[in-house]
């Protein structure tokens, strides 16, 4: 069987925890290189996956070996990366928050037009099974007519994870462009576009940075969102939930309630309203505690869209899209209005 050859550009926590791993574990997969600018990284993750180490991720993509590429930088680099890659003839699987402006958006999703090879965003929250599970049931009608929601994502700030700590480019805007409403509130953004499987339109948002003084992006979010068909709800994000990781969702619908990822033993529980309770263990979601780097399903995906020649679940469009919510938030908290999608 002939493997796809990958190569990963940016070798911080993300890749170390989620890609690298991924793709090893993926017996279409023959890793091929890694890219990262600080050479004694790049050297040590080379050595450990027994592949070639670059410093410039120019020279990566002129490898003509490598048919694919994870883009795992800061969030400036995305779009260029990414956009260099599509044009060099490489199918691309790209972190999130995919860009920093609608426009960086629009050209990369023109350049995998163009090129005619696969371009994934990493919204690894679609492929959670209480989250698929919960879209079956709505899209069923089972959960009747969706009222409202709420959904969190939480924990204590990239700090304690990512490979720099504080120093690292998570706390500085030139680099990151957005602090944890990009982290994790695009996250939540994209998987309420998945379970409703309907748009936002409106978005009113408070986007502060109050938790942390050595950073200068937004550490806390809380945004009011609502959908075409008037389903309102809120959304937060935030790197201040110091004592415990929150992941959850809760829907609220005419015929049920359902809590998503919001107990320790059941990821899904159904809560009738004429008082039955169905309580689902349908495994454990991905989270950075101890114990919560199982497999994301988005390595998987990116290679069998490439292999068996069909769109990824979250192409460049539907990141666009997630993006667009996560922009508007912003326009929100700056002018003090509600902000149109």
């Amino acid at each position: 069987m002939k493997k796809l050859k990958v190569g990963v550009i940016g070798c911080g926590s993300i890749a170390q925890h989620r890609h690298l791993p991924e793709y090893q574990w993926n017996e279409q997969v023959e890793l091929v290189a890694v890219c990262d600018i600080h050479e004694g990284r790049v050297k040590e993750i080379a050595e450990k996956y027994q592949v070639k180490a670059y410093t410039e991720y120019e020279e990566l993509l002129e490898d003509k070996e490598i048919e694919a590429v994870s883009v795992c930088t800061p969030n400036y680099l995305h779009a260029p990366i990414s956009i260099a890659a599509l044009k060099a003839g490489k199918h691309v699987l790209c972190e999130k928050p995919m860009a920093t402006s609608k426009e960086e958006a629009e050209q990369m999703i023109e350049a995998a037009k163009a090129s005619g090879k696969k371009l994934m965003i990493g919204h690894n929250q679609r492929f959670v099974k209480s989250h698929q599970k919960a879209r079956q049931l709505i899209k069923s009608g089972e959960v009747g007519k969706i009222h409202s929601f709420r959904t969190a994502f939480g924990h204590g700030g990239p700090e304690g994870w990512s490979v720099e700590g504080k120093e690292g480019w998570f706390f500085n805007k030139e680099k990151a462009f957005i602090g944890a409403m990009g982290d994790l509130g695009v996250h939540k953004a994209d998987l309420l576009r998945y379970i409703l499987d309907e748009e936002f339109v409106e978005v009113g948002a408070f986007v502060e940075t109050n938790a942390k003084d050595f950073s200068n992006v937004d550490d806390n979010a809380v945004c009011v969102l609502k959908s075409k068909s008037g389903v309102i709800g809120t959304l937060a994000a935030s790197w201040a939930y110091t004592a415990k990781e929150d992941n959850s969702t809760i829907i609220y619908g005419e015929k049920a309630v359902l809590r998503l990822e919001d107990h320790p033993n059941y990821s899904l529980i159904v809560q009738y309203a004429n008082g039955e309770v169905v309580n689902y263990e349908l495994g454990r979601i991905q989270s950075n505690d101890a114990g919560g780097q199982n497999k994301s399903g988005v390595i998987d995906h990116f290679v069998e869209s490439i292999t068996e020649d069909k769109d990824p679940l979250i192409t460049g469009e539907e990141g666009k899209r997630s993006l667009g919510i996560i922009l508007a938030a912003l326009e929100s908290s700056e002018t003090k209005t509600i902000a149109k999608i």
